[in-house]
């Protein structure tokens, strides 16, 4: 059974008068743990053995311009909340306790245990402050996913393993791996790596467990119907009301306005096109008219299967003619959904015509020194930023549905699941969540590489769902249709997103040498040992991780 991983985070008002000293206390924290920025060295090293599920950890001080400053910690972990709060009190509660000083009384059920938390001489337990504050991500991507934290040390330690055994094997003289097939090579590397790697001789555990697999289908296929449903209900209601002649010319003509509005409203404005050979033709004949058709089918039976009880007791009909009647009456509101998707996208079109963006977003020059400084120290590196959101009740709907939407594809897509973003394969951990009463939205990541080419990656091979995720951002770069242009703008994009960065003075990773990549070769490696025999097809393949 694997284990399940968990991203959250809690985001605490400062009292501005306290930022500075909170920021004065993140560094000396992170001083404690070791001189080096990268940190994982040095007095900090037991934090692998008092916290032993976390992954990634960062604590980080937004300072203020549209709102009091904000204090985020933001944990990536195995298993349940509870216990890694019970666990990160042990380590460090002293400190979480004076950051928590630095921090507003909040005005909701959760003021009395700030209270007790932060009286003076207090000893009361942090740890259900924290858990009551929690934030759930609204769209998160684990790139290693279902690999535990002591797996990937583990399969880290063999990999090096491998690599001594293979240089050392013969006291300097020539290897005796070196005329060996890929079959031979396997077996001998096995039986000399298993007496020190016990666990070799046990079956791995699944990464994704089956019922989990199913769990994220199924919800993905739930969320599908409940949109369909929903845009469903114009037609529902047209439909009780008039005959199937008025209905379909009424049909027929909004959807011949609303297509010619489209087709005026939808080239970009001057200046703000991107090159691209996206199509949403093309997409949609290519990806999404199977699955439509298939959405709108069973929304139609399962629609009908629910109904037809009622009215054939209301109409006091048999089931069958009954659920007859229901699903014909399903089938015309699912053909006005096409009307009521090109009804949003004029609205939507029409706001992001009028929308404001930034060309050049002021950045801190100090700020950005700071944050230049605590760059590139490890091949991984740590973002954090806080945008405002966009007013207005579509994009309040927008956002929620788009980020439930791309979080339970990004579950269920294959790819996804294998730890890919597009074609990128750089990122351990991150998440969106939205903060103030749902008014700004925040993004964490834990990636691989410079945050230049980190961001360049995404521009290149995942634009499409970043600009989904992020358009609803103030000032983010214009967009249309919610995922074309958008982050393409890469300068932009990347003045941007610098903006509404701020500095992470306390950054923690568990394993500091692996990139993403590197985690999948040494699972790789380790699958191929943990079995006895290998084919010939099989060694051939395996021996390439080597």
């Amino acid at each position: 059974m694997g284990m399940r991983q968990t991203t959250l985070s809690v985001a605490l008002e400062v009292k501005p008068e306290s930022f500075d000293h909170l920021s004065g206390l993140l560094d000396a924290l992170r001083d404690r743990r070791s001189q080096n920025p990268s940190g994982g060295t040095g007095p900090f090293a037991d934090f692998l053995t008092t916290v032993p599920a976390v992954h990634f950890m960062s604590l980080t001080a937004f300072p203020g311009f549209d709102y009091d400053p904000l204090f985020v910690i933001e944990a990536n972990f195995d298993g349940a909340p509870g216990p890694f709060w019970a666990q990160l009190e042990t380590a460090i509660g002293p400190d979480l306790r004076a950051f928590l000083r630095c921090c507003k009384r909040p005005l909701d059920h959760t003021g009395p245990l700030y209270d007790a938390v932060t009286a003076l001489d207090s000893r009361a337990p942090i740890a259900p402050y924290l858990e009551a504050r929690t934030l759930t991500p609204t769209v998160y991507h684990h790139g290693n996913r279902g690999m535990t934290r002591d797996r990937i040390l583990d399969e880290g330690k063999l990999f090096l393993g491998t690599r001594t055994e293979l240089a050392q094997s013969n006291d300097g003289g020539p290897s005796p791996y070196r005329k060996l097939t890929p079959v031979e090579i396997h077996a001998k590397l096995r039986a000399a790596l298993l007496p020190q790697f016990g666990w070799l001789d046990q079956k791995a555990p699944a990464r994704i467990p089956f019922t989990q697999s199913v769990g994220d289908y199924l919800r993905l296929a739930w969320f599908v119907l409940l949109v369909v449903f929903a845009l469903s209900i114009p037609g529902l209601v047209l439909k009780s009301q008039l005959s199937w002649q008025w209905y379909v010319a009424l049909c027929v003509g909004l959807f011949a306005v609303f297509t010619g509005v489209l087709y005026r409203m939808g080239k970009p404005l001057p200046g703000t096109a991107t090159p691209t050979r996206f199509s949403f033709l093309t997409f949609f004949l290519r990806h999404l008219l199977v699955p439509v058709a298939i959405a709108v089918a069973a929304y139609v039976a399962i629609a009908a299967t629910v109904s037809a009880p009622v009215w054939s007791w209301l109409g006091h009909k048999a089931f069958w003619p009954a659920w007859k009647d229901m699903a014909i009456w399903a089938a015309w509101s699912g053909a006005s959904i096409a009307v009521t998707v090109a009804g949003i996208l004029v609205w939507l079109r029409w706001l992001e015509r009028r929308d404001a963006s930034q060309d050049a977003p002021p950045v801190d020059p100090k700020m950005l020194r700071e944050m230049a400084r605590r760059e590139d120290w490890i091949p991984q590196n740590h973002m954090g930023s806080v945008v405002l959101i966009k007013p207005g009740v579509l994009r309040a709907i927008l956002i929620r549905v788009g980020h439930h939407g791309l979080h339970l594809l990004l579950r269920a897509q294959k790819a996804a699941r294998n730890g890919y973003l597009g074609s990128m394969r750089t990122i351990h951990f991150a998440h969106w969540a939205r903060v103030n009463n749902d008014s700004r939205l925040m993004f964490f990541s834990n990636f691989d590489q410079t945050w230049e080419s980190y961001l360049d990656d995404f521009i290149e091979k995942a634009h499409a769902g970043l600009t989904l995720a992020w358009s609803s951002g103030v000032g983010f770069p214009p967009t249309r249709f919610l995922v074309k242009d958008g982050a393409s703008h890469g300068r932009q994009f990347k003045e941007w997103a610098r903006h509404s960065m701020a500095v992470s003075r306390f950054w923690y990773s568990a394993y500091k040498d692996l990139t993403a990549e590197q985690v999948e070769r040494n699972y790789r490696i380790a699958c191929g040992l943990r079995k006895k025999q290998l084919s010939e097809k099989e060694a051939a393949a395996w021996i390439n991780d080597l």
